[in-house]
């Protein structure tokens, strides 16, 4: 776990806080991120949210973010749809994806799927509980806040999405002691799991 003294304004606290969660992110050792990520694969499988959900909003891992690839895997021989993320000028959607369908680069390099209309995921044509979203997130506290990237793509996608369920994924370094500063508009997901 690790901690900064507060800032004066709460934009340069979330800059701090992103900058020294991704900084010991960046340096984790191989071992230990393998471990986290076995772990982190054991418990969404297992989850009850999960296990319920037909529906997976996932995201492609970037950097040195914790992988979703063995999740994303799974889901699909479950029979579940997978949805992932593409950055659309300042909005961003979720379109399905096939088994080994090949991603493009786009925002930031991220690997995204194609923006077919056709397989965009239309939240309105399932109940909640038929969704489960895993998100990702450069730091987190324990009352539940999350910093991303600093764009704000996930909380303005689930503005009015706010009764999806929603898992923060993450690393243990990625948890900061000292409360994160947060903004009206942030939306903070139901669960965080970070290992």
């Amino acid at each position: 776990m690790w901690s900064i003294s507060g800032k004066n304004t709460a934009m340069a606290s979330k800059k701090e806080l992103r900058r020294q969660a991704l900084s010991l992110r960046d340096t984790m050792l191989e071992k230990e991120r393998e471990a986290a990520e076995q772990e982190l694969f054991r418990c969404i499988t297992a989850h009850p949210w999960y296990c319920r959900a037909g529906v997976l909003l996932a995201y492609k891992s970037y950097g040195s973010e914790i992988s979703t690839d063995e999740i994303l895997k799974h889901a699909q021989k479950a029979g579940k749809s997978v949805y992932l993320p593409k950055v659309e000028g300042e909005s961003m959607h979720f379109y399905r994806v096939s088994p080994g369908e090949p991603l493009q680069e786009g925002y930031k390099g991220i690997l995204e799927p194609a923006a077919k209309e056709e397989r965009r995921f239309d939240h309105t044509a399932h109940r909640a509980e038929e969704v489960l979203m895993l998100m990702p997130g450069c730091a987190f506290d324990r009352e539940g806040n999350r910093i991303g990237y600093g764009k704000g793509f996930y909380d303005r996608y689930l503005e009015d999405k706010k009764e999806l369920p929603t898992i923060a994924v993450g690393f243990l370094c990625q948890i900061t002691e000292e409360r994160i500063p947060a903004e009206k508009s942030d939306v903070r997901p139901m669960e965080i799991l970070c290992f």
